[in-house]
Protein backbone atom coordinates (compact mmCIF):
# COMPACT_ATOMS: atom_id res chain seq x y z
CA UNK A 1 0.00 0.00 0.00
CA UNK A 2 3.02 2.23 -0.38
CA UNK A 3 1.36 4.00 -3.30
CA UNK A 4 -1.33 5.26 -0.96
CA UNK A 5 1.05 7.09 1.34
CA UNK A 6 1.12 10.82 1.69
CA UNK A 7 3.86 12.68 -0.17
CA UNK A 8 4.94 14.10 3.16
CA UNK A 9 7.73 16.31 1.87
CA UNK A 10 5.12 18.80 0.75
CA UNK A 11 2.86 18.59 3.77
CA UNK A 12 0.98 21.78 4.53
CA UNK A 13 2.46 22.38 7.95
CA UNK A 14 4.35 25.25 9.47
CA UNK A 15 7.79 24.64 10.90
CA UNK A 16 6.87 23.20 14.32
CA UNK A 17 9.57 25.28 15.97
CA UNK A 18 7.77 28.46 15.01
CA UNK A 19 5.22 29.88 17.49
CA UNK A 20 2.45 30.28 14.90
CA UNK A 21 2.90 26.65 13.89
CA UNK A 22 2.45 25.33 17.40
CA UNK A 23 -0.56 23.08 17.98
CA UNK A 24 -0.56 24.22 21.62
CA UNK A 25 -1.82 27.67 20.65
CA UNK A 26 -4.55 26.06 18.58
CA UNK A 27 -5.63 23.82 21.47
CA UNK A 28 -5.65 26.64 24.02
CA UNK A 29 -7.79 28.94 21.89
CA UNK A 30 -10.14 26.15 20.84
CA UNK A 31 -10.71 24.90 24.37
CA UNK A 32 -11.11 28.41 25.79
CA UNK A 33 -13.86 29.35 23.32
CA UNK A 34 -15.66 26.02 23.13
CA UNK A 35 -15.67 25.35 26.86
CA UNK A 36 -16.86 28.90 27.52
CA UNK A 37 -19.78 28.45 25.13
CA UNK A 38 -20.72 24.99 26.33
CA UNK A 39 -20.09 25.94 29.94
CA UNK A 40 -22.74 28.65 29.59
CA UNK A 41 -25.15 26.07 28.18
CA UNK A 42 -24.57 23.95 31.29
CA UNK A 43 -24.59 26.78 33.82
CA UNK A 44 -27.32 29.11 32.53
CA UNK A 45 -30.92 27.88 32.84
CA UNK A 46 -31.93 28.62 29.24
CA UNK A 47 -34.71 26.54 27.60
CA UNK A 48 -33.45 23.86 25.21
CA UNK A 49 -35.39 25.49 22.35
CA UNK A 50 -33.78 28.90 22.90
CA UNK A 51 -31.94 30.30 19.82
CA UNK A 52 -29.28 31.65 22.18
CA UNK A 53 -28.58 28.14 23.44
CA UNK A 54 -28.40 26.83 19.88
CA UNK A 55 -25.93 29.53 18.88
CA UNK A 56 -23.68 28.71 21.82
CA UNK A 57 -23.64 25.03 20.89
CA UNK A 58 -22.90 25.77 17.22
CA UNK A 59 -20.13 28.25 17.99
CA UNK A 60 -18.52 25.61 20.19
CA UNK A 61 -18.81 22.97 17.48
CA UNK A 62 -17.24 25.16 14.77
CA UNK A 63 -14.52 26.66 16.95
CA UNK A 64 -11.81 24.13 15.90
CA UNK A 65 -12.25 25.10 12.23
CA UNK A 66 -12.51 28.82 12.93
CA UNK A 67 -9.39 28.75 15.09
CA UNK A 68 -7.47 26.77 12.47
CA UNK A 69 -8.47 29.22 9.74
CA UNK A 70 -7.56 32.22 11.90
CA UNK A 71 -4.11 30.89 12.75
CA UNK A 72 -3.49 29.78 9.18
CA UNK A 73 -4.49 33.17 7.80
CA UNK A 74 -2.19 34.90 10.26
CA UNK A 75 0.77 32.66 9.40
CA UNK A 76 0.29 32.11 5.67
CA UNK A 77 -2.38 34.44 4.43
CA UNK A 78 -4.75 33.61 1.59
CA UNK A 79 -2.55 30.89 0.15
CA UNK A 80 -2.68 28.99 3.42
CA UNK A 81 -6.45 29.32 3.66
CA UNK A 82 -6.89 28.06 0.08
CA UNK A 83 -4.67 25.07 0.74
CA UNK A 84 -6.40 24.16 4.00
CA UNK A 85 -9.90 24.48 2.57
CA UNK A 86 -8.79 22.69 -0.58
CA UNK A 87 -8.40 19.50 1.43
CA UNK A 88 -12.10 19.66 2.27
CA UNK A 89 -12.72 19.22 -1.47
CA UNK A 90 -10.06 16.55 -1.97
CA UNK A 91 -12.41 13.85 -3.28
CA UNK A 92 -10.31 12.07 -5.91
CA UNK A 93 -9.41 8.98 -3.94
CA UNK A 94 -10.11 5.30 -4.55
CA UNK A 95 -13.69 4.14 -4.00
CA UNK A 96 -12.58 1.70 -1.31
CA UNK A 97 -11.82 4.60 1.03
CA UNK A 98 -15.37 5.91 0.71
CA UNK A 99 -16.67 2.44 1.51
CA UNK A 100 -14.33 2.20 4.49
CA UNK A 101 -15.32 5.61 5.84
CA UNK A 102 -19.04 4.84 5.62
CA UNK A 103 -19.08 1.24 6.83
CA UNK A 104 -16.32 1.02 9.44
CA UNK A 105 -18.45 1.70 12.50
CA UNK A 106 -21.34 -0.32 11.05
CA UNK A 107 -19.21 -3.48 10.92
CA UNK A 108 -17.85 -2.78 14.40
CA UNK A 109 -21.37 -2.50 15.79
CA UNK A 110 -22.70 -5.56 13.97
CA UNK A 111 -19.78 -7.60 15.27
CA UNK A 112 -20.49 -6.33 18.79
CA UNK A 113 -24.11 -7.44 18.43
CA UNK A 114 -22.99 -10.91 17.35
CA UNK A 115 -20.59 -11.24 20.27
CA UNK A 116 -23.33 -10.14 22.69
CA UNK A 117 -25.58 -12.82 21.24
CA UNK A 118 -22.90 -15.50 21.64
CA UNK A 119 -21.95 -14.45 25.17
CA UNK A 120 -25.36 -13.76 26.69
CA UNK A 121 -27.68 -15.78 24.49
CA UNK A 122 -29.67 -12.66 23.63
CA UNK A 123 -29.32 -9.87 21.13
CA UNK A 124 -28.40 -6.44 22.54
CA UNK A 125 -30.70 -3.47 22.35
CA UNK A 126 -30.86 -2.12 18.80
CA UNK A 127 -31.49 1.47 17.78
CA UNK A 128 -34.90 2.66 16.69
CA UNK A 129 -33.83 4.83 13.74
CA UNK A 130 -34.94 3.19 10.46
CA UNK A 131 -31.87 1.93 8.59
CA UNK A 132 -32.89 3.59 5.33
CA UNK A 133 -32.64 7.02 6.99
CA UNK A 134 -29.02 6.59 8.04
CA UNK A 135 -27.40 7.09 4.59
CA UNK A 136 -29.35 10.32 4.11
CA UNK A 137 -28.38 11.48 7.60
CA UNK A 138 -24.72 10.80 6.82
CA UNK A 139 -24.93 12.72 3.55
CA UNK A 140 -26.64 15.71 5.15
CA UNK A 141 -24.36 15.90 8.18
CA UNK A 142 -21.03 15.45 6.39
CA UNK A 143 -20.56 19.18 5.58
CA UNK A 144 -21.14 20.09 9.23
CA UNK A 145 -18.21 17.89 10.31
CA UNK A 146 -15.91 20.49 8.75
CA UNK A 147 -16.36 22.43 11.98
CA UNK A 148 -14.19 19.86 13.72
CA UNK A 149 -12.18 18.21 10.95
CA UNK A 150 -10.59 21.38 9.56
CA UNK A 151 -9.20 21.91 13.05
CA UNK A 152 -8.36 18.40 14.26
CA UNK A 153 -7.13 16.68 11.09
CA UNK A 154 -6.53 19.77 8.94
CA UNK A 155 -4.48 21.85 11.36
CA UNK A 156 -3.50 19.94 14.50
CA UNK A 157 -2.67 16.46 13.19
CA UNK A 158 0.05 17.45 10.68
CA UNK A 159 1.78 19.61 13.27
CA UNK A 160 1.64 16.93 15.96
CA UNK A 161 2.87 14.34 13.44
CA UNK A 162 5.84 16.56 12.60
CA UNK A 163 6.85 16.48 16.25
CA UNK A 164 5.93 12.97 17.37
CA UNK A 165 5.25 10.84 14.30
CA UNK A 166 1.80 10.00 12.99
CA UNK A 167 1.10 7.08 15.33
CA UNK A 168 1.84 9.00 18.53
CA UNK A 169 0.15 12.12 17.15
CA UNK A 170 -3.06 10.22 16.46
CA UNK A 171 -3.21 8.99 20.06
CA UNK A 172 -2.40 12.38 21.56
CA UNK A 173 -4.96 14.09 19.36
CA UNK A 174 -7.54 11.49 20.35
CA UNK A 175 -7.12 12.31 24.04
CA UNK A 176 -7.40 16.04 23.32
CA UNK A 177 -10.39 15.48 21.05
CA UNK A 178 -12.21 13.50 23.75
CA UNK A 179 -11.45 16.06 26.47
CA UNK A 180 -12.78 18.83 24.22
CA UNK A 181 -16.20 17.11 24.37
CA UNK A 182 -16.25 16.90 28.18
CA UNK A 183 -18.75 19.75 28.83
CA UNK A 184 -21.33 17.91 26.71
CA UNK A 185 -21.44 15.18 29.35
CA UNK A 186 -23.31 17.71 31.51
CA UNK A 187 -25.75 18.96 28.85
CA UNK A 188 -29.07 17.19 29.35
CA UNK A 189 -29.98 17.15 25.64
CA UNK A 190 -26.66 15.61 24.54
CA UNK A 191 -26.42 11.87 23.91
CA UNK A 192 -23.32 11.84 26.13
CA UNK A 193 -25.23 13.16 29.15
CA UNK A 194 -24.15 11.31 32.30
CA UNK A 195 -22.42 8.60 30.28
CA UNK A 196 -19.04 7.25 31.52
CA UNK A 197 -16.39 9.59 30.17
CA UNK A 198 -13.53 7.11 30.53
CA UNK A 199 -15.25 4.72 28.13
CA UNK A 200 -15.82 7.61 25.73
CA UNK A 201 -12.16 8.61 26.02
CA UNK A 202 -11.03 5.14 24.98
CA UNK A 203 -13.48 5.05 22.08
CA UNK A 204 -12.55 8.47 20.73
CA UNK A 205 -8.82 7.86 21.07
CA UNK A 206 -9.14 4.61 19.12
CA UNK A 207 -11.24 6.36 16.49
CA UNK A 208 -8.65 9.13 16.26
CA UNK A 209 -6.07 6.53 15.24
CA UNK A 210 -8.40 5.23 12.53
CA UNK A 211 -9.16 8.76 11.30
CA UNK A 212 -5.44 9.53 11.12
CA UNK A 213 -4.78 6.35 9.16
CA UNK A 214 -7.58 7.19 6.71
CA UNK A 215 -6.27 10.77 6.46
CA UNK A 216 -2.83 9.49 5.55
CA UNK A 217 -4.06 6.88 3.08
CA UNK A 218 -6.23 9.39 1.23
CA UNK A 219 -3.51 11.98 0.83
CA UNK A 220 -4.69 14.23 3.64
CA UNK A 221 -8.32 14.38 2.49
CA UNK A 222 -10.55 16.13 5.01
CA UNK A 223 -13.60 15.21 2.97
CA UNK A 224 -13.04 11.54 3.80
CA UNK A 225 -12.54 12.20 7.52
CA UNK A 226 -15.66 14.38 7.49
CA UNK A 227 -17.57 11.55 5.83
CA UNK A 228 -16.32 9.04 8.38
CA UNK A 229 -17.10 11.44 11.22
CA UNK A 230 -20.68 11.75 9.94
CA UNK A 231 -20.94 7.97 9.52
CA UNK A 232 -19.79 7.35 13.09
CA UNK A 233 -22.23 9.90 14.51
CA UNK A 234 -25.20 8.54 12.57
CA UNK A 235 -24.44 4.80 12.64
CA UNK A 236 -23.14 4.26 16.19
CA UNK A 237 -26.62 3.76 17.60
CA UNK A 238 -27.38 0.78 15.37
CA UNK A 239 -26.29 -0.94 18.57
CA UNK A 240 -26.33 1.78 21.25
CA UNK A 241 -23.51 1.88 23.77
CA UNK A 242 -25.15 4.47 26.02
CA UNK A 243 -26.66 3.36 29.29
CA UNK A 244 -30.37 4.35 29.38
CA UNK A 245 -30.94 6.94 32.07
CA UNK A 246 -27.25 7.71 32.37
CA UNK A 247 -24.63 6.72 34.89
CA UNK A 248 -21.81 8.42 36.76
CA UNK A 249 -19.81 10.59 34.35
CA UNK A 250 -16.51 9.68 35.99
CA UNK A 251 -17.44 6.12 36.85
CA UNK A 252 -16.65 2.89 35.02
CA UNK A 253 -20.17 1.52 34.82
CA UNK A 254 -21.01 0.89 31.17
CA UNK A 255 -23.06 -1.52 29.11
CA UNK A 256 -21.64 -4.71 27.63
CA UNK A 257 -22.01 -3.28 24.08
CA UNK A 258 -20.03 -0.23 25.20
CA UNK A 259 -17.11 -2.27 26.50
CA UNK A 260 -17.18 -4.57 23.47
CA UNK A 261 -17.16 -1.53 21.19
CA UNK A 262 -14.14 -0.17 23.05
CA UNK A 263 -12.37 -3.52 22.72
CA UNK A 264 -13.02 -3.78 18.98
CA UNK A 265 -12.05 -0.17 18.27
CA UNK A 266 -8.85 -0.55 20.26
CA UNK A 267 -7.92 -3.81 18.52
CA UNK A 268 -8.41 -2.18 15.14
CA UNK A 269 -6.47 0.88 16.27
CA UNK A 270 -3.59 -1.30 17.46
CA UNK A 271 -3.36 -2.89 14.02
CA UNK A 272 -3.44 0.50 12.29
CA UNK A 273 -0.77 1.85 14.64
CA UNK A 274 1.38 -1.05 13.52
CA UNK A 275 0.70 0.00 9.93
CA UNK A 276 1.83 3.53 10.77
CA UNK A 277 5.13 2.40 12.24
CA UNK A 278 7.11 3.59 9.22
CA UNK A 279 5.63 7.08 9.38
CA UNK A 280 8.14 8.80 11.64
CA UNK A 281 8.15 12.44 12.66
CA UNK A 282 10.87 13.22 10.12
CA UNK A 283 8.52 12.12 7.32
CA UNK A 284 6.39 15.18 8.06
CA UNK A 285 8.99 17.72 7.05
CA UNK A 286 8.14 21.39 7.35
CA UNK A 287 6.95 22.51 3.93
CA UNK A 288 5.24 25.47 2.40
CA UNK A 289 1.56 25.63 1.75
CA UNK A 290 2.22 26.68 -1.82
CA UNK A 291 4.19 23.52 -2.48
CA UNK A 292 1.76 21.15 -0.81
CA UNK A 293 1.66 17.93 -2.79
CA UNK A 294 -0.58 15.02 -1.92
CA UNK A 295 -0.89 11.60 -3.44
CA UNK A 296 -4.28 10.68 -4.80
CA UNK A 297 -4.58 7.77 -2.42
CA UNK A 298 -5.54 5.61 -5.38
Amino acid sequence: MEGDSVNAAGMDIKNPSMPDGSPLKFFLITFAITWSCWGLVVAVPVPAQSPFRGVLVLVGVFTPALTALLLTARARGGAGIRSLLGRVLHWQVAARWYVFAITYIVFIKLFVALVCRLVTGAWPRFGTTPLYIIPFAILLSTPFQSGEEIGWRGYALPRLAARFGLASASILLGVVWALWHLPLFFVAEADTYHQPFFVYLLQVTALSVTFAWLWQRTGGSLLLTMLMHAAVNNSKDIVPSATPGGARTFGLSASLPAWLTVAMLCLCAAYLLFQMRRTKSQDFKPGTVEAASWSSGG
